[in-house]
């Protein structure tokens, strides 16, 4: 939580007036009962009707000022608190998007959302009942005690016996709820899980009638939830019951010593209103300190799961002196890249890579799932960094070169087709925000996606649902390709991007990509032979290494494996085809 504390900077006016405020409604609430003491043993005593209005006024005025104190501590308290949380999801998200792949894979999405959401919430609460309760209830303590001394010093010895206990009981209490709090975030965390899923892939799950396993599935995670919450707060419930029965012991004690006071004429009737009055404010502030205490430690799970955010090491950053200039060609180099995921144990993903893309040819990577495709190209763009080795891109180490030049000078339509909510011009000017229309009509010519787009109902001010719900996959990938063609990228990949496409529609796209763009290098990776046949390099991969490099041709007269793939899918496309 210390380190989120400069959070606070920006607001340090606020953080300042807001426990002054609150000094001067504690101030207010100390002097009431000490004023009421003096009506009763002087005004009521004396029939001085003077005497109680003149301090019944002074008590109005006093009252006023706390009212106002207390109130501006609210507004103060919750504008620090509210811009602290704020700057901290902003900071988090910013950090967030700065990860690399390998960062990413460290965490589930659902988690991240919890840290921003949930967790941030939580540690944003602490910040402002600290600005509140942990100024309001060690001020009341202090002064109602300090008040109730100057009263009677010799009842003050029950008060002290009885704080003791309450102590060491709240102590306790909190020691053993406080790890129960870390285990609620995380049964959070599993919920969001299993809620995202669900809302993901609804579809999925109403086509193979799996919403009453889901609903199993989430029942189960949501009742270890409740359960959890259950049993952190069973404890956290024994604090108020313990300073009840304290508060009332300790109350009963002192009144019945008291009244044998007052009786015995050793202590004014008003001072024992006025002493059992701050009995009962200063029994009241521990209660609030222990809320506050019971809140920190739920909201130091959170504060320790958002310091996990900003302790991990960014492994893929900003090189020195970048280089932010060069990339005019496109060629590619891999000079003997191996890759592995952090903390795998098992083989290399990628072992000793030595390939050559030169500047505008088009080269298909195929290869069994998982052999390692996505993962060779992923390394382009720097979303992984290789384990040895260099890749160089027109004679510069990608390690040397600005990650936001880098980037922007590679076009990359994903494996998975994401689509943002608003409209399929929005979408597709994600490849250049400044783009006109003629550029984007011309690159949604070039994605065969011009026709489809014109026939809805609004062209492409079309608004699209979250994810692009509301398009089918070979649409979404078709405005993919058109949002990655606008960049004007030097680079283009296509990581199985047509994979929802029919063969007509797909050959349009590679005939375009051959005429139109032929001064850019293409890498394409498929599943399907055809989608490659006619490229110039055809790179075969198996177990993370290449076992095969050249044209169709050369592959099929070369490669036993190469012949294999492309008789059994050859195969396969005659007996779907009846022949």
């Amino acid at each position: 939580m210390r380190k989120l504390l400069k959070y606070l900077k920006p607001y340090w006016l606020y953080v300042i007036l807001a426990p002054l405020l609150m000094i001067v409604e504690v101030g207010s609430e100390l002097l009431m009962p000490k004023i009421m003491s003096y009506i009763v043993d002087i005004g009521v005593a004396n029939h001085d009707f003077g005497y109680i209005i003149s301090r019944g006024i002074l008590m109005i005025v006093i009252a006023f000022f706390g009212i106002i104190g207390g109130a501006g501590c609210t507004i103060c308290s919750s504008k620090a608190s509210m811009g602290f949380g704020t700057d901290i999801r902003k900071d988090m998200l910013d950090r967030i998007q700065n990860f690399s792949f390998v960062n990413l894979d460290k965490f589930k999405t659902s988690s991240l959302i919890t840290r921003l959401t949930n967790d941030i919430t939580q540690v944003q609460q602490i910040v402002m009942m600290s600005l509140r309760m942990l100024v309001r209830a060690p001020a009341t303590f202090i002064g109602g005690l300090i008040m109730a001394i100057t009263i009677n010093a010799r009842l003050s010895l029950i008060l002290v016996v009885a704080i003791v206990v309450l102590f060491t009981s709240v102590f306790l209490i909190i020691r053993k709820v406080g790890p129960l709090f870390n285990i609620v975030q995380q049964k959070i965390d599993n919920v969001n899980t299993v809620m995202r899923e669900n809302l993901a892939g609804v579809r999925v799950i109403k086509s193979f009638v799996r919403e009453k396993k889901e609903r199993e599935k989430f029942d189960v995670r949501n009742t270890e939830l409740r359960d959890t919450t259950i049993s952190a707060f069973r404890i956290v419930t024994l604090i108020f019951p313990v300073l009840i029965i304290i508060m009332n012991v300790v109350t009963v004690i002192i009144l019945w010593r008291g009244g044998h006071m007052v009786f015995e004429n050793i202590m004014p009737t008003g001072d024992l209103m006025a002493y059992i009055t701050y009995l009962t404010q200063i029994l009241m502030s521990l209660m609030m300190v222990s809320m506050v205490f019971v809140m920190i430690s739920r909201g130091g799970a959170s504060a320790e799961r958002i310091g996990e955010i900003f302790a991990t090491e960014i492994d893929i950053t900003e090189p020195e002196n970048a280089i932010t200039s060069g990339i005019d060609k496109g060629k590619i180099e891999f000079k003997n890249v191996s890759f592995r995921y952090p903390e795998s144990t098992g083989d290399p993903v990628l072992e000793n890579i030595n390939l050559t893309i030169n500047s505008g040819e088009t080269v298909g990577i195929l290869g069994e799932t998982g052999a390692g495709k996505s993962t060779l190209v992923n390394l382009i763009p720097r979303l992984y960094d290789t384990t040895e080795g260099d890749i160089f891109i027109d004679g510069q180490n990608v390690k040397n070169i600005s990650l936001d030049y880098l980037r922007s000078s590679i076009g990359t339509v994903l494996q998975k087709t994401i689509l943002f909510s608003g409209t399929i011009k929005n979408n597709i000017k994600w490849g250049d925000s400044n783009a006109s229309d003629e550029e984007i009509i011309e690159c949604a010519k070039d994605a065969q996606a011009y026709d489809f787009i014109i026939n809805t109902d609004n062209g492409f001010d079309t608004e699209l649902g979250q994810m692009g719900v509301n398009v089918s996959g070979g649409q979404k990938q078709r405005i993919s390709i058109a949002r990655t063609l606008l960049k004007k990228s030097k680079i283009l990949i296509f990581d199985d991007s047509t994979s929802a496409l029919d063969t007509g529609t797909e050959a349009k796209i590679q005939s375009v990509l051959k005429n139109k763009y032929k001064d850019v290098t293409k890498i394409i990776i498929a599943q399907k032979i055809t989608s490659v046949m006619n490229s110039d390099k055809i790179i075969l991969i198996h177990g993370g290494k290449i076992i095969g490099e050249g044209t169709h041709d050369y592959l099929m007269a070369n490669s036993k494996e190469y012949r294999e793939i492309y008789e059994s899918q050859i195969r396969e496309e005659d007996e779907l085809n009846g022949r």
